[in-house]
């Protein structure tokens, strides 16, 4: 590989190096791009800030496993709670289902299908703008406005009276939830590094599981409690006060504790602040640009690779959306009474758990996400196959069926940690992690809309809906895992090739992963 020397000098495309000499060939165009930006620092990332005064910046070993630990500390455990909630704030309603809301607001038909997809709604037509605002406005503290008002606005469907009221309140609630799952991927492409993040992310998404336990657990002492002493209000408004206020004071929490990138978190030193940012240089992405830039945009949108991640997120959301909307429903199916549905709905939780944090930690210790993810979704589909096959009467085997589904979510997460690691340029992470929810969204729009109540209790389309989703996601994940070898096979090659130079400081340019030639793709 050719010497590395670092440009001192930039005009346009051409490079002076200290010792007066030009490069012998002329520079990949990924350089060239690099030079360009170098030129216009209003370009360059936030992290530039840390390294305007030219000091040295040395990270021992020590050192990064101390800030480790406090970024870990610090950040984490409120993460995984509010993402907790976030899932249980859209499950609520499927407690309510069995808890007396049907009749009490008048619900008929279809009416509670369209509820389920009403929330993805809102949060379809919101994405899009709302990753712009996660670019444009400061990061914790738009994640922290958005926490409290989707907490506000659940507790509110404690006051709903109809079928409009209730779709007026599953829209706004799908609106503010959408900052969330974004925001929290962009947070962790800003405080890990690639090796950390595939097992960070899979913690703070494992905890739509602990959602899942805890809210069955709230929703059955609240049904049993009203059912044994009475209730001054319906048990479903209860539930739905106690998480929404639960929400909203926690996002009033994350606005004081979650920074909106190192160079202002309250509880790092300036030292650490400095050394934060220094730590995360390995993943060529910075920690994150406010200007909008229209080739990220257009790149993003010919990249085949946004597609691929796209396709999967509507695919195998049909599932998610019809199963997480009808799982009380379903195991009642099994031949369960009401308030043993949400008692033995809690196991699935921790079958989501175990099988995100040990696949997000698998994925990093072997290099290897995509792959690992698979054995996820190949439980699940076990798992549905179990319900479709087995006869009505056994009903345990139905459940533990139902449980080993729970296991669907690993190669989701998978992505998403993908998204915070493979893709580079601020304005095109922001739009794919976008496009990537808008496919999510469909995909939950549709899933409910499979369970239709002429097919109860088996619900066999809806069934047989799932294993063919799940299906092709898996030849899906397969491309990805091929394309992203090749894709670092050109890259290995254009850093070989002759007249190769990798420009000081190029992390820090807000370079797309496509530009930058130092970037290396993860598995």
């Amino acid at each position: 590989m050719a010497s590395e020397k670092h440009p001192i000098d930039v005009e346009g495309d051409a490079t002076t190096f200290a010792d007066g000499e030009k490069p012998a060939t002329s520079l990949p165009q990924a350089n060239k791009k690099a030079q360009q930006v170098l030129a216009h620092s209003h370009d360059a990332d936030e992290a530039m800030k840390a390294f305007e005064s030219g000091e040295t910046i040395e990270l021992d070993e020590a050192t990064n496993k101390r800030l480790l630990r406090t970024i870990d500390l610090h950040m984490l455990p409120l993460m995984c709670v509010v993402y907790g909630l976030n899932y249980l704030d859209k499950t609520t309603l499927s407690y309510a289902s069995i808890m007396g809301i049907k009749k009490d607001i008048g619900l008929v038909g279809d009416n509670y299908q369209w509820l389920g997809s009403m929330f993805y709604f809102g949060y379809l037509g919101w994405e899009y703008p709302t990753n712009r605002l996660l670019q444009k406005l400061p990061l914790g503290k738009y994640s922290a406005f958005n926490i409290v008002m989707w907490g506000t606005i659940l507790a509110l469907h404690a006051t709903v009276w109809n079928f409009g009221s209730a779709v007026g309140a599953r829209f706004f609630l799908g609106v503010f939830e959408a900052a969330v799952t974004p925001g929290f991927t962009l947070l962790s492409s800003q405080w890990w590094t690639k090796k950390e993040q595939g097992a960070r992310i899979g913690i703070w998404f494992s905890f739509n599981g602990m959602g899942q336990i805890f809210g069955g657990l709230v929703a059955y002492g609240i049904n049993v409690g009203s059912e044994k002493h009475g209730s001054a209000i319906e048990p479903w408004k209860i539930v739905f006060l106690v998480n929404g206020l639960l929400t909203a004071c926690l996002g009033v929490v994350f606005w004081f504790v979650i920074p909106d990138n190192q160079l202002n978190a309250r509880w790092l030193s300036a030292k650490d602040r400095v050394l934060a940012v220094a730590r995360v240089r390995v993943n060529q992405q910075g920690i994150g640009n406010k200007h909008f830039k229209m080739y990220q945009l257009k790149e993003a949108l010919l990249d085949p690779m946004t597609w691929a991640f796209v396709f999967y997120a509507l695919v195998a959301d049909i599932p998610n959306g019809g199963i997480s909307n009808f799982f009380s429903q379903l195991i009642v199916s099994f031949g369960y009474t009401p308030s043993q549905s949400l008692l033995y709905g809690t196991p699935g939780g921790a079958v989501e758990v175990v099988a995100l944090i040990f696949c997000g930690w698998l994925g990093d210790r072997l290099g290897n996400r995509i792959l690992v993810s698979m054995l996820g979704l190949c439980t699940a589909l076990l798992g549905v196959i179990l319900i479709v096959a087995l006869p009505l009467g056994k009903s345990s085997g139905r459940l533990a069926g139902y449980y080993l589904t729970q296991a669907s979510p690993t190669p989701f997460v998978a992505i998403l940690s993908l998204i915070a690691t493979n893709v580079a340029g601020y304005t095109k992470k922001t739009t794919i992690a976008a496009l990537y929810l808008i496919g999510y969204c469909v995909g939950n729009i549709i899933g409910p809309q499979t369970f239709r109540p002429k097919d109860a209790p088996r619900y066999v389309p809806a069934e047989i809906t799932i294993i063919a989703c799940w299906g092709v996601c898996l030849l899906d994940l397969c491309f990805m895992y091929f394309w992203y070898r090749r894709c670092n096979r050109l890259k290995e090659r254009e850093r070989q090739a002759p007249g190769y130079v990798k420009i000081e400081g190029q992390e820090w340019l807000d370079l797309t992963d496509k530009e930058n030639s130092e970037f290396v793709y993860a598995l």
